[in-house]
């Protein structure tokens, strides 16, 4: 098990049981994300990747257990009270605005934290995905796949986020935009900004994390600094099915 740095968690998710009606999907989950960190959730298709995002920023309540952001204590604060505490969702299936501009899905990035550098933090956004920024005016829903998940990315970053939350980020990309979204995580991450990356893609995730954790059935099976997991072929046939 790898050694965590000494200073409290930025995220700590202890214990947490959660799921849908009476169908348990988490079962005791434990895990951490340091400030500075990227860390990776990685587990097959009905692992409960998709749940535990959820669970952590208020979406789903959890039943049991207990999740702690910046030391307060957060499993049963509203997706909204997260959210202006500065740990940022971009959910699964990007979840963009179709009908609104692709500047106005960015400016709602603010509508609970940043609001007074919206223009600012715009600007840094339209830095960061040129594309964007020739697209502003633009419905967001006729926007290319690969360009709307940057927007959902983007409208994230609009909110000055300090744990940043990706959940399946890569999801129906071309391996040509997955290349670039991965080079973009690392550039997020070089600005300081800790993440938290809920993935299948199994390769690039252990490339680009310090740390990662394994998900099966609901529960951690494997937990260690991502080059010694990607570096393991019998770990990698077990839990990763490579």
């Amino acid at each position: 098990m790898i050694e965590p740095p000494a200073s409290e968690p930025l995220l700590a998710v202890n214990g947490v049981h959660a799921g849908y009606g009476g169908s348990e999907v988490l079962r005791g989950v434990d895990f951490a994300v340091y400030a500075g960190e990227i860390v990776t959730v990685l587990g097959a298709n009905g692992a409960g990747k998709s749940t535990l995002s959820m669970t952590i920023s208020g979406v789903i309540k959890s039943w049991q257990g207990s999740i702690r952001f910046k030391g307060a204590a957060i499993e049963r604060k509203p997706p909204a009270d997260i959210v202006a505490q500065g740990l940022i969702h971009v959910p699964e299936g990007r979840r963009i605005f179709p009908n609104m501009t692709v500047r106005e899905n960015l400016d709602l990035g603010t509508y609970r934290r940043a609001r007074s550098r919206r223009a600012a933090n715009r600007d840094r956004v339209f830095a960061a995905f040129p594309r964007l920024a020739e697209r502003q005016s633009q419905r967001a829903g006729t926007l290319s796949g690969g360009e709307q998940q940057m927007l959902a990315i983007g409208r994230g970053l609009m909110a000055e986020p300090e744990l940043l939350l990706l959940d399946e980020p890569s999801l129906g990309l071309s391996p040509l935009l997955v290349e670039e979204l991965f080079a973009l995580i690392k550039g997020i991450h070089a600005q300081g900004i800790a993440l938290l990356l809920i993935e299948q893609n199994v390769v690039q995730s252990l490339e680009v994390a310090q740390r990662a954790y394994i998900l099966d059935n609901g529960c951690v099976v494997l937990e260690g600094p991502a080059t010694d997991i990607e570096k393991d072929p019998a770990l990698r046939r077990a839990y990763l099915g490579l």
